[in-house]
């Protein structure tokens, strides 16, 4: 559990060799640096608990996501923070990275989608993008959109942001149906339990934390009864100990990136307490959104 007396240290650059100058009254390090602000430009950057090729990978970058920086290593990883939802880690960050920061009016709607080296489905592949990366884009031609960084998209994969987005967040879950799970995971190409809540709220337009215990402390209530007695709604949040989180696609059916099945899954809530999982508490980002809208 995190020291209640400091930050937290997943959502805070500090180290005791180096911190965020903008932790400097909070936290001790023996140096305090500026970030550079970067833009990634690889689909999917692993986000390490550590600067190696071995270490836990604890979140992922996404193509255009902005990030701080905070150390370039000469091993080429680099230590970050991530703008979109705050969390730090490493990143082999060579080629990954752009001193670039231009306007991004347009996300990927698709699940996936490929880059290609020219506006040709018979081209060499450079990347894959997937479901809510930022794109910048300079022309189309022949059914494709030209990206900022290079390459190439297939044009019906892309829309301006603010069409992106579809309010039914557990629609946009049930897409996800079958990726397999992958510890860290915040993409189609393989996603966590906290990732897929994440991804699902993001393309309705509400921000979420990372980790399904800040999502909690964000959106959850402890339960009031007995969970067998609650008249579950579509759209809530169910939190389970330990450490779990999915979303109710009924009053009895629960969509949630499984560790026990790897991989997307719609099953009975009470599968989940029939293997000894505890259900603490519940939240509502939708009801959230709707009560602050005027």
């Amino acid at each position: 559990m995190t020291d209640l007396a400091k930050p937290d240290p997943r959502t805070n650059a500090f180290r005791p060799d180096l911190a965020d100058v903008g932790l400097q009254s909070v936290v001790k390090a023996s140096r305090y640096v500026e970030p550079l602000f970067r833009k990634c430009v690889r689909g999917v950057l692993p986000l390490l608990a550590e600067p190696h090729a071995q270490a836990r990978r604890i979140s992922e970058i996404r193509y255009g996501e902005f990030l701080d920086v905070f150390e370039a290593r000469e091993d080429g990883y680099a230590w970050v923070q991530n703008r979109s939802d705050r969390y730090v880690g490493y990143i082999y960050a060579v080629r990954g990275l752009s001193e670039e920061i231009s306007s991004l009016s347009r996300r990927i709607k698709a699940l996936h989608s490929f880059v290609y080296t020219a506006p040709d489905v018979k081209t060499p592949v450079l990347d894959r993008l997937t479901l809510g990366s930022y794109i910048t884009i300079t022309g189309e031609e022949n059914g494709f959109v030209a990206l900022a960084s290079g390459g190439y998209v297939f044009a019906k994969h892309v829309a301006a942001t603010e069409d992106a987005y579809d309010p039914d967040y557990v629609f946009t879950a049930g897409r996800l149906l079958g990726v397999p799970y992958l510890w860290g995971g915040r993409t189609p190409m393989g996603i966590d339990c906290s990732g897929l809540v994440q991804l699902a709220l993001d393309m309705a337009g509400i921000e979420a934390p990372r980790d399904s215990d800040q999502q909690c402390e964000a959106f959850g209530q402890p339960l009031r009864d007995h969970w067998r007695d609650i008249v579950w709604q579509r759209g809530d949040l169910v939190f389970i100990n330990p450490g779990h989180v999915g979303i109710m696609t009924s009053h009895d059916h629960i969509i949630h990136a499984s560790g026990f099945d790897m991989r997307v899954v719609v099953e009975p809530l009470a599968n989940l307490v029939q293997r000894g999982l505890e259900i603490v508490a519940t939240g509502n980002p939708g009801h959230r959104v709707a009560a602050s809208l005027p």
